[in-house]
């Protein structure tokens, strides 16, 4: 027979023939409770720390020691050799404290880094434990005869013992749950009780008389009342820690879970790639409860990145997350760390990862995106995405060899319909034009926006220019003189319309926007409701004034604008009573530019209202600095009378300045009343209120002058200098004269005569009590630095020799 047939015929023969199978039934049931406890300890000591750690490893040791040791003495007693038997204490005790040692230390080692290696190493010093204490058990064994022992069979007991350990620890691993903790346990109880009964059949009882058994050693009946005590408290206590921590771990749990639930972003722990958990947000994400989720693939599976990338912990990337159930795949944000557990991050193995839901960042970026890129009202393509898009346009043709036209409208009546019925419908006109545009051209060309009320058309077109233009530019006028309903009526449109073809207009997007600019001014100039192309020959004059419109934003900027003043004397006595604020520009390479020049072009570019208020406080501070207190007349554009901030402004300058209201006349044309007759009259009366006096100038040129003289009391009437002069060489300009002053003498209102020029003129209005007179025959425009002989108080000078001085300088 060989040795391994042997030793198992010895080893059933030593268990069924020399054991009580009754006692040998319970030692397995306490050491397989006692293993089953030591894997529940091991898993905790494995998920702490420091003294925590320290003192789980203690009560590991104990329990697992005490359970191979009471298995031992238990089995021992079961053993009936026939013959008196006792128990050393010592050895027995020592036999205990060998086994909570080597059970110490060998699940410390273990436990040490979750690896293969340490699982082995303690696995050999749990087995190679299990057999010090078995051997170091029987060696307190006493009976009446002496002890043999076969070699071969204690080795291959060792043997056993080491595997089962070594078996336990690797297929138990971290021992988290009950089955892995009960596999452990079970492996671990095999090799102790194949180790013992192993040993047990290595031994063979030689009778000896002469060997007597002292009455001092423990009996059976004692050691089995002691073991069982013994055990029975420590593995009690045992499992007593382990319930009481669960219960504080499943509190603690439930606490973070209800604080993960609360958490806005989704948490899931990832174990070996697979959920281990997960909060309420990213169940509801993934569309599952939590049930269905866990052991789940994640990676892969459920969760893909856009790009691959490091796993390490503090790791941000960007994805898409699968549901369960269906759905579309849902853009996310991850932030991945290793899970700080209480153990050492090397031994958990567990991975957190916070999942970000991006829709709505996402559609947020997408609107931010969109509104960069489109005009906020209409829904065109803005300004920013025009020139991106136009020289994709151009690319595109020059490649294709298609035809490209840009089309530049501007509302001819946008303007007025916002002003008389407001700002929604204004916008109602521009929301409009943008579908009719929209729904005139198919991609590849498009509409957009450039501002106000001004919108370009990219035409790309497989047809002959400018034909394809020309066609689209008419459809497009004809289109836009539809009326618009809002509110109950119809809303006057209307546009006007520039072209430029590429390439023979420019070879950029600033030429051709620029050329297409210029064509359009010249269709406003041509009457409005029509399309011009450009042309180069016939739109440098539109350039010029362009460029000098640049030059007079720059200008009101830079202070190249200077006030002159023109004296209004009294008519009675050619005494000096105030003066009219004239603007002037002292271009620094054209020089001094008049008015005429460059006023118009102020009202073209809407520059007008800076340029008067700019008029209106330097008047003010030059004539609160005179000596006598002379009036001072500043020119209103139709612009500012009919903004109704204007009365606002005209208090402010006048409190800044520290003029007298009294000596401040506001000048304005009878034309400028009847854009928006009411405004202008509710302003006038509310400058009026302030103190301010109000001139009617150039009167006899207007539509209505008699029916405006009863609507408002005016402090002043000025004759236009057409009519005066031309007395004494037109009767009816006399007679026209004439009339006016016994206008305003029979309204009790002044009348001023301008362009007065000589003296026979002067003689002629004297004599019919005309008030005041203007002109050059009274002074010609001069800068306020030259007006000392009029405002110092002191100065006396004769009105005519004034004249004549004047005449003859």
């Amino acid at each position: 027979m060989t040795l391994g047939g042997r030793c198992v015929f010895k080893f059933l023969t030593c268990l069924t023939t020399q054991h009580d199978l009754r006692l040998v039934l319970v030692a397995g049931v306490v050491c397989l409770a006692g293993c089953f406890t030591t894997f529940r300890l091991y898993s905790r000591m494995r998920g702490a720390r420091g003294v925590v750690r320290a003192a789980w490893l203690l009560l590991t040791g104990l329990v697992a020691g005490s359970s191979v040791w009471a298995t031992h003495f238990i089995a021992m007693v079961a053993f009936t050799p026939g013959l008196k038997t006792g128990y050393s204490p010592t050895g027995t005790l020592l036999s205990l404290m060998i086994a909570a040692l080597f059970m110490a230390s060998g699940f410390a080692v273990a436990s040490a880094q979750r690896t293969t290696t340490n699982d082995f190493a303690g696995g050999v010093l749990i087995g190679l434990g299990v057999a010090a204490m078995h051997y170091m058990g029987m060696s307190a064994f006493v009976t009446q005869g002496q002890l043999v022992w076969e070699h071969a069979t204690v080795g291959l007991s060792a043997i056993l013992g080491v595997c089962g350990a070594i078996a336990a620890l690797v297929l138990a691993g971290t021992a988290r749950t009950i089955r892995r903790q009960a596999l452990g346990g079970g492996l671990l109880c095999l090799g102790i009780v194949l180790l013992h009964f192993t040993g047990m059949s290595a031994i063979t009882i030689v009778p000896d008389a002469s060997v007597a058994v002292p009455d001092q050693l423990l009996s059976g009946g004692m050691l089995t009342l002691a073991v069982g005590s013994i055990t029975s408290m420590i593995i009690l206590g045992g499992l007593g820690a382990v319930a009481i921590e669960s219960q504080t771990s499943r509190s603690a749990l439930e606490r973070i879970r209800r604080l993960a639930n609360a958490a806005y972003e989704g948490l899931v722990v990832v174990q070996s790639g697979r959920i281990n958990d997960a909060n309420a947000a990213f169940c509801e994400l993934a569309g599952a409860p939590l049930s269905e989720l866990v052991g789940r693939p994640l990676f892969g599976e459920m969760l893909t990145f856009d790009e691959a990338g490091p796993n390490r912990d503090d790791v941000r990337r960007e994805g898409h997350l699968r549901p369960v159930v269906g759905g579309r795949e849902i853009p996310v944000e991850v932030f991945s760390r290793l899970m700080d557990d209480g153990a050492r991050v090397e031994t958990s193995g567990l991975t957190v990862l916070a999942v970000r839901d991006l829709r709505e960042r996402r559609a947020a970026e997408e609107k931010i995106r969109y509104l960069a890129e489109h005009d906020g009202l209409t829904g065109l393509p803005n300004r920013n995405s025009l020139q991106m898009r136009l020289a994709a346009a151009i690319d595109r043709v020059e490649a294709s060899g298609e035809s490209l036209a840009v089309i530049c409208i501007d509302l001819d009546h946008f303007k007025e319909a916002n002003d008389q019925h407001g700002h929604l419908a204004g916008d109602a006109l521009l929301v409009e034009t943008a579908r009719r545009l929209q729904s005139a051209v198919q991609a590849p060309s498009f509409a957009a926006r450039l501002g106000g009320d001004e919108f370009i058309v990219v035409q790309i077109a497989g047809g002959d220019q400018p034909a394809a233009a020309a066609e689209l530019a008419g459809q497009l006028i004809e289109m836009l003189a539809a009326p618009v309903a809002f509110d109950g009526q119809d809303l006057a449109l209307g546009s006007s319309l520039g072209v430029s073809l590429y390439p023979d207009d420019g070879r950029t997007t600033e030429a051709l926007m620029a050329n297409a600019d210029m064509a359009l001014y010249r269709a406003k100039e041509s009457g409005r409701g029509v399309y011009r192309f450009f042309k180069r020959e016939m739109d440098d004059s539109i350039r010029e004034r362009r460029n000098l419109a640049r030059d007079l934003r720059q200008g009101i900027a830079d202070n190249e604008l200077v006030v002159h003043y023109q004296p209004l004397a009294r008519a009675s006595d050619g005494e000096v009573c105030g003066f009219e604020a004239l603007v002037r520009w002292r271009h620094p390479t054209r020089g001094m530019i008049p008015p005429l020049d460059f006023i118009t072009v102020a009202e073209e570019n809407g520059l007008i209202e800076a340029l008067g208020d700019w008029v209106l406080r330097r008047a003010c501070a030059d004539a609160a600095a005179w000596e006598k207190p002379l009036r001072i007349a500043v020119n209103l554009s139709p612009i500012q009378l009919h903004n109704p901030a204007l009365p606002t402004l005209v208090h402010e300058v006048l409190i800044t300045t520290g003029l007298s209201p009294s000596r401040l006349e506001l000048e304005i044309t009878e034309s400028a009343l009847f854009k928006d007759y009411q405004r202008a009259l509710d302003n006038l009366r509310r400058l009026k209120a302030l103190g301010v006096r109000i001139a009617m100038d150039d009167f006899g040129t207007g539509f209505s002058s008699l029916s405006t003289l009863q609507s408002f009391p005016f402090d002043k009437i000025k004759i236009d200098k057409s009519f005066v002069e031309n007395i004494h060489r037109h009767d009816r300009a006399t007679a026209i004269v004439r009339a006016v002053l016994g206008l305003g003498r029979s309204l009790e209102i002044p009348v001023v005569a301008e362009g007065v020029e000589t003296e026979e003129q002067i003689l002629f209005l004297r004599g019919e009590d005309c008030a005041e007179l203007q002109g050059y025959a009274i002074g010609r425009p001069a800068p306020v630095d030259s007006l000392g002989a009029w405002t110092l108080a002191n100065a006396q000078v004769d009105a005519a020799p004034k004249r004549k001085a004047r005449r003859s300088a």
